[in-house]
């Protein structure tokens, strides 16, 4: 094949395997010398729920995508070009995926009988036709592992955990990456000192680089030339959502001057936050893991009480038992953040598949009337700068606040600019009142709201004269004493639903990302659905459809100029992974007719589906036009 030279386009990568093949380590190390040279990349890591399904079978495939390119890249890709198999169950996965002409790597010494039966094949693939309309090589990948591990004294089981290693310096060869990166990271992550494990995968990385250069020389591997993406000046890294949410959070303490403590509880795909958090305990973050999702809730309540502030995190079936603790939240209106990174449901439903089927759980899912702001991040990136922003509502409003991503976001990669934080405002809160001599008029003095929030001051224990009384009943709307009054109660609600209005005037104008403001049509998003869309209306107006393109980040309250912007358009397109649930918002709250593109299949959306709509909905007089 020789060597290609995609420089304006974008090449998709699929690094399939066994569950214990290291596959996710072997894609997100190619992520990382991707970074490094310079490509704009974007990675989707696809794994099981299972946490050690049978070796060999179908439900135990694990794969990381990867679409890299020296333009914007926004999506993990359509359709892969590339695939690395390791064995015949994850060819049999994801070959449907694959476009026709797609280069296949496979490990034949994987390719036996006994796999066949494991992965429910019945004939070798290679000899039934069924890989003809595909460039297939085929290599030895174990045997040669083996072979550059002998003179190091590895185990078979050990040395043959070394062919992610190998097949991580064959792709290196074949994008031009260097293997330097690597091996400092190994050297970082094994030690030091030289053991077996990381003298192993050095030598297994060698191994596969060699073999890819020198089988080039008889054409049997191609070399990809990926040059550098256009990206504004900087110094980037590549981050994952929840690193990203995670450093968010740490920033946003330094910029309210407060310190950050984070309850939470072991839940797939959100455990990586606490993960991160737990490091920077020198950026001022404390973490907790706690018994239960309850106790998780109750402790950051119990934080932001103390004057920390209270972070908790879930997915959507530890949100749920949450539930009745946010309520508390609302109730004694302290700030809150609660980060839920959805995943297919319901129930326990897709652990290790993404979804955005919360957002009825954000906005409507307590009981009474309990309204909270609800924003949400539309990348990985993003997720930096949105727990900031769910920070200063939080302890400007003095709320609990919903930040949604999901698991797409949460273990999906892309560069990132460092930020630089002078950019960004202090986060102010409410300044405590001075004590007064009498109980009564303290008693009212810390009930005394912001008229612009309806936020109350952040009365912490120790302050003099001053106490803030806590607990579920309902309080008095000047004092904060208990009331059970009818008045009172309505009074308190219309306040609480007053609160969470008055966000709306804070919060920017909607901006439409591309097109113009008014037209024929518009495609409207929320949350990871924001890097196909992006792609699929950057293409169809490439083809000459006039559409538009906007992307929402405040959920509840919903921005007060959406309703008039979206009306200026005849057809709005709401491509969701959801039966309708954004859709039903817009209907409820503005009264908004869209055309729905749902998808619940634990997939992210693929750009062709959206383009597909955008064709299917144009106004059929334009159409001809634009086609």
């Amino acid at each position: 094949m020789g060597k290609i030279s995609p420089e304006n386009q974008s090449i998709v990568v699929r690094f399939a395997g066994d569950s214990g093949d290291g596959v996710q380590l072997l894609g997100s190390q190619f992520a990382e010398s991707t970074a490094l040279a310079g490509s704009d990349f974007s990675t989707f890591p696809d794994f099981p729920a299972e946490i050690r399904a049978p070796v060999g079978t179908t439900f135990g495939v694990s794969a990381f995508q990867i679409n890299l390119g020296a333009r914007r890249i926004s999506t993990a890709g359509d359709q892969p070009d590339v695939l690395v198999a390791l064995n015949p169950a994850a060819l049999k996965v994801n070959l449907p995926l694959l476009q026709k002409g797609a280069l296949i790597v496979l490990n034949t010494d994987a390719f036996n009988d006994r796999n066949f039966a494991k992965a429910h094949i019945a004939a070798d693939p290679r000899e039934t036709g069924e890989l003809d309309d595909y460039q297939v090589i085929e290599i030895g990948i174990s045997t040669q592992t083996l072979e550059a591990v002998k003179p190091h004294g590895l185990s078979k089981s050990d040395a043959e955990q070394c062919k992610n290693f190998w097949a991580l310096g064959a792709v290196l060869w074949m994008f031009g990456r260097d293997r330097k990166p690597i091996a400092d990271w190994a050297t970082q992550k094994f030690g030091k000192k030289a053991s077996q494990a990381l003298i192993g995968n050095i030598a297994a990385l060698d191994a596969g680089h060699a073999f890819a250069e020198t089988a080039e020389l008889s054409a049997e591997i191609p070399q990809f030339v990926i040059g550098e993406a256009p990206m504004y000046s900087g110094e980037y890294r590549s981050i994952t959502g929840a690193e990203a949410l995670s450093l968010g959070l740490a920033a946003a303490g330094e910029l309210a001057d407060r310190e950050i403590m984070f309850c939470g509880y072991p839940i797939t795909p959100a455990s990586s936050i606490l993960h991160h958090l737990s490091k920077m305990g020198d950026l001022g973050v404390a973490t907790f893991q706690a018994e239960d999702e309850i106790a998780a809730c109750c402790a950051a309540i119990g934080a932001s009480f103390a004057g920390a502030i209270g972070v908790t995190s879930s997915s959507g079936p530890g949100i749920a038992l949450k539930t009745e603790a946010i309520g508390l939240g609302m109730s004694v209106e302290l700030p809150l953040v609660i980060i839920n990174s959805q995943r297919g449901g319901p129930s326990t439903g897709l652990p290790t598949k993404t979804e955005q089927s919360d957002l009825y759980q954000a906005i409507y899912g307590r009981n009474a009337d309990a309204p909270l702001p609800v924003i949400a991040a539309a990348g990985p990136g993003d997720c930096f700068d949105t727990a900031i922003e769910a920070t200063r509502i939080a302890l400007r409003h003095m709320t609990p606040v919903f930040l949604l991503t999901d698991g797409y976001i949460a273990n999906a990669a892309g560069p990132w600019a460092l930020p630089n934080m002078d950019d960004f405002e202090p986060i102010l809160h409410g300044a405590p009142p001075a004590p007064e001599e009498d109980s009564t008029a303290r008693k009212k003095a810390i009930w005394k709201r912001d008229p612009s929030t309806h936020g109350r001051p952040w009365v912490v224990p120790g302050m003099e004269g001053l106490a803030h009384r806590v607990g579920g009943l309902e309080k008095d709307i000047e004092t904060g004493d208990i009331s059970y009054d009818a008045d009172n109660h309505q009074a308190m609600s219309e306040l609480r639903a007053k609160k969470i209005d008055a966000i709306a005037e804070f919060i920017p104008d909607q901006e439409v990302e591309q097109g113009a403001k008014k037209g024929p049509l518009a495609v409207v998003g929320w949350g990871s659905t924001h890097g196909a869309i992006w792609r699929a209306v950057n293409d169809a107006r490439a083809q000459g459809f006039d559409v538009a393109q906007i992307h929402l980040r405040y959920m509840n309250p919903l921005p007060k100029n959406l309703g008039k912007l979206l009306a200026s358009y005849d057809k709005v397109i709401l491509p969701e992974m959801n039966m309708g649930q954004c859709a039903t918002l817009l209907r409820d709250k503005l009264e908004l007719k869209v055309i729905q593109l749902n998808k619940v299949s634990g997939q992210p959306f693929k750009v062709s589906e959206i383009v597909d709509s955008i064709k299917d909905h144009y106004p059929a007089a334009m159409k001809k036009a634009a086609e």
